[in-house]
């Protein structure tokens, strides 16, 4: 199974199905915005600090796998040039909607993740990626990308899945036992029954991948970032975020001579 491919086909249904995080931001969101009142997030629920970012006015942004209508229209709002990069056409199309609009200007791109060849070396100042590289096969290219496409001392900011939340069988929130299952790196494309792969695809939910510590956070210092902010957050919807944080946000600034 070419995963690429069919994780496009699953966010373009996941539209149909309106997924949370396929539902275009109002106008009230983007009039606040203009207004200078807005945030974003990379995580389930706790909004990324304003202090992680630069100047959005003028500031050259990319949205990097985060169609959907939602983080590209709002940097746009608050005056950056912002170019929205995602695998799903039916998610970028939210992003046009929503810039039609609301008569927003911003580029829409559809590729993938881990080849920009798209754009030239040093094209951006702020990379923004929400919680999406769990839908790579392989997360280290991306950061060589985002380090090729960024200024120096370009900021990237991600969002990503905890590895644990990968190992553990009975995630759903009224589950009264957590298992563990798999091992990491882990890939629904291959570590998983047959059966069990087939019920994803039925419902047409996108195949995960599961990266360690090292492929998320070293893989980006090797690619010639410095680790500049941290937090963690929780989904409310699953079981092991009673006792623990599920998600990961990060801040990394690209070295001067990289």
């Amino acid at each position: 199974m070419d995963a690429r491919e069919y994780n496009r086909q699953a966010w373009n249904a996941q539209v149909e199905q309106k997924n949370e995080w396929t539902i275009p931001v109002e106008s009230a969101e983007i009039s606040r915005a203009r207004q200078g009142d807005w945030r974003v997030l990379l995580t389930p629920t706790i909004p990324v600090p304003r202090d992680w970012f630069p100047s959005l006015s003028n500031c050259s942004v990319l949205a990097l796998a985060s169609g959907g209508g939602q983080q590209g229209p709002i940097f746009a709002a608050a005056g950056a040039h912002v170019t929205v990069f995602d695998n799903s056409d039916r998610q970028l199309a939210q992003d046009r909607m929503v810039a039609e609009r609301e008569g927003l200007s911003l580029t829409t791109v559809q590729g993938d993740m881990a080849n920009l060849c798209a754009f030239a070396d040093r094209s951006f100042d702020l990379v923004f990626n929400p919680c999406s590289n769990c839908f790579a096969e392989d997360v280290r290219p991306v950061w060589r990308e985002c380090a090729r496409v960024l200024r120096p001392g370009g900021i990237l900011l991600v969002g990503f899945t905890t590895p644990a939340m990968f190992i553990f069988d009975g995630q759903k929130l009224e589950s009264r036992t957590l298992s563990v299952r798999h091992s990491l790196p882990f890939s629904e494309l291959t570590d998983i029954a047959q059966e069990e792969r087939q019920a994803f695809i039925d419902k047409s939910e996108p195949l995960m991948f599961g990266h360690t510590l090292e492929q998320q956070i070293g893989a980006q210092l090797d690619s010639g970032f410095v680790l500049t902010g941290l937090f963690e957050d929780r989904d409310p919807t699953n079981a092991l975020s009673k006792y623990m944080a599920t998600y990961i946000a990060t801040r990394s600034m690209k070295s001067a001579d990289a």
